[in-house]
């Protein structure tokens, strides 16, 4: 994804600091991400969140609440009631200088402050709370020590996760006097709620509070095994996959990256690690990448994989054509590859005339398990067939590689 640094105004004329995560081509609507309680935009799941949906077409604007982060302002002169505000302005200028979200996902108090702020962005569809509080005054447990000397003082420095934050009393009031629960039967957009069973944080029932009072359409998904913060990297993954299914419902459908569809594969730098890059094969779109021991950031199969992918599923499919063909029963099948390189003196499949070449040749090897029993006059065939996929036969042959270098001027 491309990511680009903005810039808007608070309510109170405060310079809000986002993110804009963008996809690598068609863009199929925009999404606002609300971050949790003293967090900022660029918390580790807010970025998984927002990177796999601009994967799928959804640009994403993450921002820092007033006070927070990059963003101007006092924190301690924000409340509930401000976020909201902030969630508002963010939507307002999403619609003046892009395109007003049709989906709101908040994270812990974010999730509430979605809630209570979809009722004033008329374009969004769908709302999404992770981990949510099903009343505002929840948050204040975590400082609970120190409100009688807020109350006294007016305001005062409590420390959160190790940080340190001055809290006003008008934190306090405005959380105290927002009634979440009786909002939510009045939420005109669909409603995806999504909590750990073992949050110790925000606990499960605040799902079940939000779940009851709010009216379909909704959904509850368990975020099993994660902890509030989404901290693992399969939570925060699971989360946006499950975000970007349910929300395909109100977007439109997903097209091939670039401005006109192709029907060559494409393959383009990201320039956001090393080694990815965004592959796109008719309305298919991925990344390619190398694995972090070499240098890449994982973020999707190597050059080989994807090599080894094409010879396995070449493979399934030739087995299946040639079985429906003579109408013979076969079971599912399963292809793994792996490849190596291997001196060609040391390969014992490999003929004389191969091997005296010398120097090292790419070894793969494929292996083939098919579900239940197989008809004696297939049991016999399932390698000679197997050779014949197209992709092998491109990989034991010879093949011209034409390259033509076109260059951009800048």
């Amino acid at each position: 994804m491309a990511t680009e640094k903005r810039e808007f105004p608070s309510a109170t004329g405060e310079t809000l600091a986002a993110r804009l995560d963008l996809p690598d081509g068609d863009i199929r609507g925009y999404a606002l991400f609300a971050h949790c309680f003293t967090c900022t935009k660029d918390i580790i799941a807010a970025r998984r969140i927002a990177g796999h949906l601009s994967r799928l077409g959804i640009a994403v604007l993450r921002f820092d609440f007033t006070g927070l982060g990059s963003s101007e302002g006092e924190f301690a002169n924000t409340s509930f009631r401000s976020n909201v505000a902030d969630l508002v302005a963010a939507a307002d200028y999403m619609r003046e200088t892009l395109e007003a979200p049709v989906l709101l996902i908040g994270h812990s108090l974010g999730g509430a402050a979605v809630l209570v702020a979809a009722h004033d962005i008329p374009e969004v569809r769908g709302v999404v709370t992770i981990g949510a509080p099903a009343d505002t005054e929840h948050v204040l447990h975590m400082f609970h020590e120190d409100l009688a000397k807020i109350e006294r003082d007016g305001e005062a420095e409590v420390s959160l996760g190790g940080r340190k934050f001055r809290i006003g009393k008008g934190f306090l009031d405005a959380a105290r006097s927002t009634n979440l629960l009786d909002r939510l039967p009045k939420l005109r957009a669909s409603l995806l709620i999504m909590h750990s069973p073992l949050d110790e944080v925000v606990g499960i029932d605040n799902a079940e509070r939000i779940f009851v009072a709010a009216r379909h359409p909704k959904s509850y998904i368990s975020l099993d095994h994660a902890d509030h913060l989404l901290s693992k990297p399969e939570d925060a993954e699971f989360a946006a996959q499950v975000i970007g299914g349910w929300a395909t419902r109100f977007l439109p459908q997903d097209r091939p990256q670039g401005v006109t569809p192709i029907e060559h594969v494409r393959v383009a730098e990201t320039r956001q690690s090393k080694f990815q890059n965004t592959v796109q094969a008719g309305v298919h779109r991925f990344f390619a990448d190398e694995p972090v021991s070499a240098g890449g950031a994982d973020s999707g199969p190597s050059p080989y994989d994807l090599l080894g992918a094409a010879l396995g599923a070449c493979t399934s499919m030739t087995l299946r054509i040639y079985a429906d063909f003579k109408k013979l029963p076969l079971g599912a099948v399963t292809v793994d590859v792996s490849h190596a390189k291997v001196h060609a003196r040391d390969c014992m499949e490999c003929t004389d005339e191969e091997k005296n070449k010398g120097g090292k040749i790419d070894r793969f090897e494929r292996h083939i398990a098919i579900d239940g029993d197989i008809a004696p006059e297939l049991a016999e065939k399932i390698e000679e067939i197997a050779n014949k996929c197209p992709v092998h036969r491109t990989l034991e042959g010879s093949s011209k590689v034409v390259t033509v270098v076109e260059h951009k001027a800048v």
